[in-house]
């Protein structure tokens, strides 16, 4: 994706046929109203060009009937004039009115549409996306990036398109009246042209630089927001204002150096068109001088019918060509974000080549499993063959690891080797320090990310032939970092099974040792939680997590180290709401206090990636190897 604001060459960075897929966006999001808007643009383009013809009308009514007097007989051709183009005026007024209502309902409708595009493209990229992505970066693009876009539908490309079609009108009217002053109006031009290529053409390169350093302020900007306590715990404050100076000087200068080209093109656009307007003035005279009998010139002799609307034409077309330059940063701004966004709209998805799904099931007589339809709290794998056969397999929570290897980065593997095996019902914890591993394991489980080499089975099936969905609806997690969403407690702890009913989410919550203090809340369940539940402590966090995974009732358990982050009293009360959740169930954990692994069935010692030591506790403290080393704190786990 085009982050940068430009390449090595200095040219504005974004791709070509931005532009073209942005209008066949438009017409598959609105096929009948854009045509008509376009149709209203039009039509209003050539009604403001035609102005200067009725004017040489009416100059030469006036001019036929001068010498005579007969202002009877000029008066009805007058009038018929006059009374056309009021007809046109009301006919203008009238597709105006259409045109400004629907460039709303266009450009709004648009905007929408293309946030929800957005949306949903974001919620299939994998965790890796958001890992090597700046957040504040990402929420520019439905910021920064929609609102120029906004600007380039609702006014750049009309105004464009206004421009356009009265240039190109009054093009052919002076033309028409006059093919030497039209000579005249066309050296003006040659020389705005250049002057927008060379001064339009800095600023628009600046405008994108700028767009880029807004998406990277407001991302340093969420980053402190979101650590402000650690901020303050460290005292940096000074170092953070220094940092984001420096960042903010950059879209400072971006920003100056954009709007600097920007506001001197319009005046030297301007004073050229006054200094044509002169000169056509001029030209005009001289020619009109050369209609003087006797002295005629073929070809160049005209009357002051003509010299006047040419006058009246030469402003309007001075102005449009200003309002096509004025015009030109918007819409790179506008293309350049629009690149933005359909460069996140066309991120590769999360892969997912899985065919296994997971169904409620119901045991036969025979013991083997059939689909049914409602709830039944026995799910099984439904597992289709190339031959057109379907098996059903029951979910037990049977998870292993056959030689599997890991990289992040496929030139560097973090994992080597990890065979382990979990059956069902039994407790795996994982110990070690930082980096050692034991989350990247967890992460392989729910296939957050791809192994490398080797298999991993879960009931026998190799989880890259189940639905990652599927796989991940079986699985629960409880993370060290707890994320609660803006609702009522109820809500949140419905997360975990949106078909919960209330008594089932009471129900997790009593389970989870999380009932008690909910109750005493200003309005129990239905208090409003917000701020990542900021009223709430971090146990009490902690507890709600604990009882949003219960209510998904999974067969599987990832525990992330859910306790580090808490006192010693308020763990307890934790540690028997997590035991209550882990019973009959497989449980990973990742330990960061080793008491509170002892009792696991298996507990992996790993270092640099691998499994160094595997056992029970009361195994490895008499192997006295690293485990009994971090266990008597002869070593820190951190």
């Amino acid at each position: 994706m085009p982050k940068g604001p430009m390449p090595k060459g200095g040219k504005p960075m974004f791709r070509k046929g931005t532009f073209k897929r942005l209008v066949k966006q438009l017409f598959s999001f609105y096929p009948v109203m854009l045509p008509t808007l376009l149709v209203c643009i039009l039509f209003n383009a050539v009604i403001s060009s035609i102005p200067s013809v009725f004017m040489q009308n009416v100059i030469a009514i006036i001019e036929k009937y001068w010498k005579t007097g007969d202002w009877d007989t000029a008066k009805p051709e007058i009038i018929s004039v006059v009374g056309t183009l009021v007809i046109f005026y009301v006919l203008s007024l009238i597709s105006g009115f259409i045109y400004n209502q629907l460039g709303a309902i266009i450009t709004q409708g648009s905007l929408k549409k293309l946030r929800c595009e957005m949306f949903d493209k974001m919620q299939d990229l994998p965790i890796k996306y958001f890992d090597t992505h700046n957040h504040g970066d990402i929420m520019s693009y439905y910021t920064n990036d929609i609102d120029t876009l906004r600007q380039l539908i609702s006014q750049s490309i009309p105004q464009l398109m206004i421009s356009a079609v009265t240039v190109v009108t009054i093009i052919a009217i002076m033309i028409y009246y006059s093919v030497w002053l039209t000579l005249v109006v066309a050296l003006g031009v040659v020389l705005m042209f250049f002057v927008t290529k060379t001064v339009g053409g800095k600023s628009a390169r600046y405008f994108i630089a700028q767009q880029t350093a807004i998406g990277e302020t407001e991302g340093y900007i969420e980053e402190i927001m979101n650590g402000e306590k650690v901020v303050k715990v460290f005292c940096h404050e000074e170092e953070c204002k220094e940092a984001f100076d420096r960042i903010n000087d950059t879209l400072f200068e971006d920003s100056r150096k954009a709007n600097k080209y920007a506001n001197i093109l319009m005046p030297i656009l301007g004073n050229i068109g006054n200094v044509m307007y002169v000169i056509v003035a001029l030209a005009g005279g001289i020619f009109m001088a050369l209609n003087v009998p006797n002295v005629s010139i073929s070809g160049l002799a005209i009357g002051i019918s003509i010299v006047v609307p040419f006058l009246n034409m030469t402003k309007q077309f001075c102005g449009n060509i200003g309002q096509v330059s004025n015009q030109i940063n918007s819409v790179v701004m506008g293309l350049a974000g629009a690149d933005r966004i359909f460069a996140l709209i066309d991120e590769e998805p999360e892969a997912d080549n899985g065919y296994v799904t997971l169904v409620n099931a119901r045991e036969n007589a025979d013991g083997s499993l059939s689909e049914c339809g409602e709830r039944t709290n026995v799910w099984a794998w439904k597992h289709p063959h190339q031959d057109g056969t379907v098996t059903y397999t029951r979910l037990t929570g049977d998870v292993r690891f056959n030689d599997v290897d890991f990289g992040y980065d496929p030139e560097k593997i973090v994992l080597h080797n990890i065979t382990l095996f979990a059956e069902p019902g039994h407790k795996i914890a994982f110990v070690g320090a930082t980096g050692a591993g034991k989350t990247t394991i967890t992460n392989l489980i729910n296939r957050f990310y791809d192994i490398a080499d080797g298999k991993i089975r879960y009931d026998g099936i190799n989880i890259n032939k189940i639905k990652k969905a599927d796989l991940r609806r079986s699985l629960g997690i409880v993370l060290q970092d707890t994320n609660l969403f803006t609702g009522t407690v109820m809500d949140n702890i419905r997360y975990g099974r949106l078909d919960a009913t209330d008594e089932e989410c009471i129900a997790a919550a009593r389970l989870a040792g999380a009932d008690n203090f909910i109750t005493r809340l200003p309005d129990g369940y239905k208090t409003q939680l917000t701020g990542n539940g900021a009223n709430l402590s971090q146990g009490q966090r902690q507890l709600l997590a604990i009882a949003r995974a219960a209510v998904a009732d999974p067969p599987v358990m990832i525990l992330d180290e859910a306790t580090s982050s808490i006192d010693t009293r308020t763990e307890a009360i934790v540690q028997r709401g997590m035991d209550a959740l882990m019973y009959g169930r497989t449980v990973f954990v990742i330990a960061h206090r080793l008491s509170t692994v002892k009792n696991s069935d298996v507990i992996m010692v790993l270092e640099n990636g691998r499994i160094i030591e595997r056992g029970n506790h009361e195994k490895l403290i008499a192997e006295k190897g690293k485990y009994y080393q971090l266990y008597t704190g002869a070593f820190e786990l951190e």
